[in-house]
C-alpha cells in the first residue's frame, strides 16, 4: 500500500535529510549574501551616501542609474574571480577526494567536510556584518569563496552522496533510491528560495546567517550520528595521510580508469557525456 511505501522510505532513509538541510541552508543565505555584497560595495567601497544606498537597496533606482551601474559593475567584477575559485578549486580537489574515498571506502568524511566549509562561511559572513564598515566587499567575497572551495563544496557533497547510495543499495532498489535523493535535492532549492526573502526582511543579516549556521549544524549532526559507515583501522600520521592523499599517481589511475577503452565505444560515450554536461551546466553558471 501507499503507507507501506512511505514506511519503507522512512526506515531506509540515510543521506536524504542531511543533503536537504545542506542545500536549504545554502539557498536561505544566498539572498542575504547578495544584498550584503551590494551594500558593502555601495557604502564601504564606493562610499556613497545613505540616501543613495538605501534607495538601491529598495530597488528604487530610477534616479540613481549611474550609481546602480557602478555598484553592479563592482559586484560583477568580484563575482568573476569568486566563481572561478568556487569552481576551479573543487574541480581539482574532487579528483583527490574521489580517489581517497574509493581506496578507503570512506564516503562520510566527503559529505561532512563541505558542510563544515559552509558553516565557516556563515560564521565569516556574521563577522563581515559585525565589522561592516571595517571590512570591504572583497573580504565577504573571499569568505564566501574560500571555505566552500577548499572543503569541496557541492561537487564533493554530491559525489559522496551518490557514491554512498551506490554502496548501500542493491541493483533492484538503486534507481529508486537515487531518484529519491534527486527529489530531495530538487525540492530543497525552491523551499530555501521561498523563505529566503521573507527571512531576510524579518530577521536581517544576523538572523539569516545564524539560522543558516544552525541548519548546517543540524545537517552535520545528522550525518555524523545517523549515517552508518564502517571505518577501517589504517592508522597513519598526518604527514603520511597527506602524502597519500595528494599522491599524483592516484589521480593518474583515476583518469586511466575513467577513459579506458571498453565495449560499445565506452571511452567515446564518457567523453560525449562530459561534453553534454559542460554544454548544459556552463550557461547556467556562466
Amino acid at each position: 500500500s501507499f503507507l507501506d511505501k512511505l514506511r519503507y522510505l522512512y526506515t531506509n532513509m540515510t543521506v536524504e535529510p542531511m543533503l536537504a538541510w545542506y542545500i536549504i541552508g545554502s539557498v536561505v543565505a544566498s539572498l542575504a549574501t547578495q544584498n550584503l555584497n551590494l551594500e558593502k560595495a555601495c557604502r564601504v567601497n564606493l562610499k556613497m551616501n545613505d540616501e543613495v544606498c538605501s534607495a538601491l537597496e529598495r530597488r528604487d533606482t530610477a534616479n540613481y542609474t549611474k550609481e546602480e551601474a557602478a555598484v553592479q559593475q563592482l559586484v560583477a567584477s568580484m563575482a568573476i574571480w569568486k566563481t572561478l575559485v568556487q569552481s576551479a578549486v573543487p574541480a581539482m580537489l574532487i579528483l583527490f577526494f574521489g580517489s581517497w574515498s574509493d581506496r578507503n571506502g570512506r564516503r562520510k568524511p566527503c559529505m561532512l567536510l563541505p558542510i563544515t566549509g559552509e558553516f565557516l562561511t556563515s560564521i565569516g559572513l556574521i563577522l563581515c556584518t559585525y565589522f561592516f564598515y571595517e571590512l570591504p566587499m572583497e573580504v565577504a567575497g573571499i569568505t564566501e569563496a574560500i571555505f566552500p572551495a577548499f572543503t569541496g563544496g557541492w561537487m564533493t557533497m554530491f559525489m559522496a552522496v551518490f557514491s554512498y547510495m551506490g554502496d548501500i543499495t542493491s541493483l533492484e532498489t538503486r534507481t529508486l533510491r537515487i531518484g529519491i535523493v534527486n527529489v530531495c535535492s530538487s525540492i530543497s532549492v525552491p523551499i530555501g528560495t521561498a523563505v529566503s526573502g521573507v527571512l531576510y526582511k524579518q530577521i536581517g543579516y544576523y538572523g539569516v546567517f545564524s539560522l543558516s549556521a544552525t541548519i548546517y549544524v543540524i545537517s552535520f549532526a545528522y550525518g555524523y550520528f545517523k549515517i552508518p559507515e564502517e571505518r577501517n583501522n589504517n592508522s597513519r600520521s598526518i604527514c603520511g595521510f597527506l602524502k597519500d592523499f595528494f599522491d599524483v599517481e592516484h589521480i593518474k589511475e583515476t583518469l586511466s580508469v575513467a577513459f579506458k577503452e571498453g565495449a560499445n565505444n565506452r571511452r567515446m560515450r564518457v567523453m560525449l557525456l562530459m561534453i553534454v554536461v559542460m554544454v548544459v551546466m556552463g550557461p547556467l553558471h556562466g
